[in-house]
């Protein structure tokens, strides 16, 4: 059976939505946020070196990063869903925003969560980090005019994906400026699996 190592209130929430959205069985551990740093526990480490959530495992396997982990299940336990016919050009769309969400769009957004830790010495790279910021958003923004979702006209892993971007910009209160994303992310809201995975892995509110 598939276990997913998770730490509240992270990345690895997508996991558990995915894993409702397919109706699979699966075996939660929990590991809770340091209150003060705000960092992994330790043991977290005994499961990956790097100490990082999303991690699964799966018999022998052990799957770390978010857009491989997405692939991995949906590739071993999808039975063909949630991802399009790979000798279609929507597979490489696909492929594109699973890369695109970690590898490009959580930069500046990133970015913003550690500077705005430094106050005053991290001024001078404010206009840069909210031209990038802008940058991004407003190409989701456009992309996902007259869609639903960010692949096709059904949800896949790229919407997975792509879930974290909206939830860190709207708790740095960028997302309001992009109607098409906030929309998006208040529909993913509303999905049962998405209430279910909520349920199951605790609030989810980033430290806000």
């Amino acid at each position: 059976m598939l276990t997913v190592h998770h730490l509240n209130e992270s990345r690895s929430q997508r996991i558990l939505w995915l894993l409702e959205e397919l109706g699979l069985p699966y075996e939660l551990k929990i590991y809770q946020r340091d209150a003060q740093t705000r960092l992994a526990p330790p043991e977290l480490k005994a499961v990956s070196p790097l100490g990082k959530s999303p991690v699964i495992t799966d018999g022998d396997a052990t799957i770390i990063e978010t857009g491989a982990i997405i692939d991995y299940i949906i590739r071993h336990h999808g039975g063909g869903r949630m991802q399009p016919d790979m000798a279609t050009p929507d597979y490489d769309s696909y492929v594109q925003w699973l890369h695109y969400g970690e590898g490009s769009a959580m930069l500046p957004l990133m970015l913003r969560l550690y500077v705005g830790r430094l106050k005053d010495a991290g001024a001078p790279l404010e206009p840069r980090i909210s031209s990038e910021t802008a940058n991004h958003l407003s190409f989701i923004e456009g992309h996902l005019t007259g869609t639903q979702f960010f692949v096709g006209d059904s949800l896949t892993g790229a919407d997975v994906q792509m879930s974290f971007v909206a939830e860190v910009a709207r708790a740095q209160g960028a997302l309001p400026s992009y109607p098409n994303f906030n929309a998006w992310l208040d529909r993913i809201h509303a999905r049962p699996a998405w209430i279910r995975a909520i349920e199951k892995g605790g609030a989810y509110a980033l430290g806000r």
